[in-house]
C-alpha cells in the first residue's frame, strides 16, 4: 500500500514539474513584435502615441529623436545621415506600453504622421500637452532670460562662419533655462536641421554601445529654423531641471540641413551648479 502511495506521489510531482517547465518555456518564448519604420534625412516622421512618452532608446547615433516641444505624446524621428545601416528604436509610454521599431532609410517615406493603435471606443487626443506650466509662464520667464547680460564667457563652438555659445544658465523651480548666442558671419544662410539636448559619457569605449539620455525642451524662445547671413541671434531653451552624473556631459548639438557645419557644446555639472535664479 505504501509503495502505491509513494508511486502516486512521485508521479504527481513529476507531472507538476513537467507542467511548470512547459509554462516557463512558453513564457520565455513570448516576443514583442517590432514594426518596420522608414525615415529620411530630409523629412521628419511624427509618431503619435495615445499616452505621454516616458522613455526613448535608439540603437544608433544615425537616428535623431526628440519630443515635440510642449507636447508629451508626439515623437519626432529623423535620420542623421542617408543610407544608414538598419537599426532600432524603443519607446515606452505612461500606460506601460512598449513600442518597438526596426528602422531603415527611405528618401521619401510613404508615411510621415503615424498614429499608434489604441483600444476603447473613445479616441485619445492627437496631442497631449505638458501640464506642468502654462506656455504664458514659460514664455515670460524665457523673455526675462533673453534680456539678461552674458554671465558665461568663451564657452561654445564654431565652424566656417557659424558660432553657437552659452551666454547664461538660469533656474526657476523645475526648469533650467539656457541662453544661447548664435552668429553667422558667412555669406551663406544656415538652415537648422535639428537642435538636440542630451546627456552622454565623456569618454566612450569603441566596444560599447553609445547610450544617450535625451532632454526634451518644454519651451524655446527664438527661431529654430534659420540663421541668416551676417546676423546674430539669441535663443532661450527651457528644459526640465536635472543634474549631470559623474563622467558624463550635457551636450547641446546643432546640425545644418544639407551641410557640414555641425556644432556642439559640452556642459559639465559644475556649470549647472553656477546657474542664476530667474523669478
Amino acid at each position: 500500500m505504501m509503495k502505491k502511495k509513494s508511486a502516486a506521489w512521485i508521479s504527481g510531482i513529476m507531472m507538476f514539474l513537467i507542467a511548470l517547465s512547459g509554462y516557463a518555456q512558453e513564457t520565455r518564448t513570448t516576443q514583442i513584435k517590432s514594426d518596420e519604420l522608414s525615415i529620411s534625412s530630409i523629412k521628419t516622421t511624427n509618431l503619435i502615441f495615445p499616452y505621454a512618452i516616458k522613455s526613448v532608446d535608439k540603437g544608433s547615433r544615425d537616428i535623431l529623436v526628440q519630443k515635440a516641444i510642449g507636447v508629451e505624446n508626439v515623437l519626432q524621428v529623423k535620420a542623421a545621415r542617408a543610407l544608414f545601416p538598419e537599426t532600432n528604436l524603443t519607446v515606452v509610454t505612461a500606460d506601460g506600453s512598449l513600442y518597438s521599431y526596426v528602422l531603415n532609410y527611405a528618401e521619401k517615406p510613404l508615411q510621415l504622421n503615424i498614429r499608434m493603435d489604441q483600444t476603447g471606443d473613445k479616441p485619445s487626443p492627437m496631442a497631449v500637452f505638458n501640464s506642468n506650466e502654462t506656455n504664458d509662464l514659460l514664455q515670460a520667464r524665457a523673455q526675462k532670460v533673453w534680456n539678461k547680460r552674458n554671465t558665461i564667457e568663451r564657452k561654445g563652438d564654431h565652424s566656417n562662419g557659424i558660432r553657437i555659445s552659452i551666454k547664461g544658465i538660469y533656474v526657476n523651480g523645475d526648469e533650467l533655462y539656457f541662453q544661447l548666442g548664435l552668429e553667422n558671419t558667412s555669406v551663406i544662410d544656415y538652415d537648422i536641421k535639428m537642435l538636440r539636448f542630451f546627456i552622454m559619457d565623456k569618454k566612450k569605449s569603441k566596444r560599447t554601445t553609445s547610450q544617450e539620455l535625451v532632454i526634451d525642451p518644454v519651451y524655446i524662445l527664438g527661431d529654430t529654423r534659420l540663421l541668416r547671413t551676417n546676423t546674430e541671434h539669441t535663443m532661450v531653451v527651457a528644459v526640465p531641471k536635472f543634474t549631470i552624473p559623474d563622467k558624463k556631459n550635457f551636450i547641446i548639438q546643432m546640425q545644418e540641413n544639407n551641410g557640414g557645419r555641425n556644432l556642439r557644446i559640452n556642459i559639465e555639472n559644475k556649470d549647472l551648479l553656477k546657474a542664476h535664479i530667474v523669478n
